[in-house]
């Protein structure tokens, strides 16, 4: 995008966060729900397809732009990127990463205006964090796919008007080579969405367990057609890479709401008669927390120029992901410490934002599994000796 285009992006995006977002925080955290009228906005300033190409109607931003609006949209909750971060991320990338032109031209256009908010099922029951192991299975009948299986913590599934669906093809293939995508649109008959999660955090952004019953789809619904037969799993681990760098600098921007919240609180609030800013403990908290935020910052942008760049995919995605998600945790906590016991009153942003951040480290790959994948590609057969 033109320079001066993508900094008008930035400015309109930061104004609608902090005008007409951050003010709703505590109501969409009570209420649990996103209001109607915050998602219409998404809508028309174009953030359902932010990511999305433009001959699709997305802006078509580089990973680098991505990770600039990912900044700001983080200084909120993160239901608002939750509402929308799928079409743009690990859904819609499955089709541009592994569609055919046919369903690019069909789906990607109404994900991108947000008229279709798409789902990623893949997680399941006993294959989260290695998605090799899943067990939701599907078959050929004529000319019909038929899938059964179960699917967990579903983002955006009881909202959902498509699902791409990750089932094994191939029971006899290699654990990685024998999976398949499939586009199967809500209300397909055996196709049932669970009420929805009540989870610690990130409240506002619904998630759900979603259990296919025989469920069959047309030959057509096999994301890449025949050429995508049994090629799912590499198509998810190429969008949940992209997805990590959009996460970790959503992460980024917390980490700054949060320093921002510290900072403020410290120099109003008096104990002992004194400005607890004046403690030098208290300078040593947010000290900490702005320098792990500089350099997660650093972090994420680098991670995304080497990512544009295609020098690294893997890695890269992996070490920041693994950094963002534990340095955002530390400055949450130091956070709720600076505010002392209004730390842990509801109705509190850092408070809000201490049982948000807990899932960065859980969800896109948990902290564990980022360290095996960044050992192993460093190590290659030592690690498997």
């Amino acid at each position: 995008m033109d320079a001066a285009d993508f900094s008008a992006v930035l400015s309109e995006v930061r104004r609608f966060v902090r005008d007409r977002v951050v003010p709703l925080e505590a109501e969409i955290d009570e209420k649990d729900e996103m209001p109607a009228d915050i998602r219409e906005a998404a809508k028309k300033m174009g953030l359902f397809g932010f990511a999305l190409p433009e001959e699709y109607g997305g802006l078509g931003l580089s990973m680098y732009e991505e990770a600039q609006l990912m900044f700001e949209l983080g200084y909120t909750t993160p239901s608002l990127r939750s509402m929308f971060g799928t079409n743009n991320g690990i859904a819609g990338h499955v089709l541009m990463v592994g569609g055919t032109e046919e369903q690019k031209a069909h789906w990607l256009p109404r994900i991108a205006s947000g008229d279709v908010l798409a789902s990623f099922a893949l997680t399941e029951p006993e294959a989260g964090s290695d998605p090799s192991t899943l067990t939701t299975k599907a078959h050929l009948d004529g000319d019909e796919w038929v899938i059964n299986g179960a699917k967990r913590y579903i983002t955006n599934a009881p909202l959902a008007d498509v699902f791409m669906v990750f089932a094994r093809t191939d029971p006899d293939a290699p654990r990685t080579r024998g999976i398949s995508t499939f586009l199967v649109p809500a209300g397909t008959p055996g196709l049932t969405v669970a009420p929805k999660d009540h989870k610690m955090g990130q409240f506002g952004a619904w998630t759900a367990d979603v259990f296919f019953d025989d469920v069959r789809v047309p030959a057509s619904a096999l994301v890449g057609g025949e050429d995508g037969l049994n090629r799912g799993f590499g198509t998810a681990m190429g969008c949940i890479a992209h997805g990590r760098v959009h996460i970790s600098a959503l992460m980024v921007g917390m980490a700054e709401r949060l320093v921002d919240e510290s900072v403020a609180y410290a120099s109003t609030r008096r104990q002992s008669g004194k400005l607890i800013g004046s403690f030098q403990l208290v300078q040593g908290l947010i000290a900490d927390s702005q320098t792990d935020y500089y350099a997660g910052r650093a972090t994420v942008l680098e991670a995304a120029r080497a990512f544009d760049a295609g020098t690294d995919t893997k890695i890269g995605p992996s070490c920041t992901k693994y950094f963002a998600s534990e340095m955002v945790w530390r400055v949450a906590d130091r956070a709720v410490q600076v505010h002392g016991g209004a730390g842990y009153m509801r109705g509190v942003a850092v408070e809000r934002f201490y049982r948000d951040a807990r899932l960065f480290r859980i969800y896109e790959g948990t902290s564990q599994i980022q360290q095996v994948i960044i050992a192993k590609a460093l190590l290659g057969e030592a690690a498997r000796d």
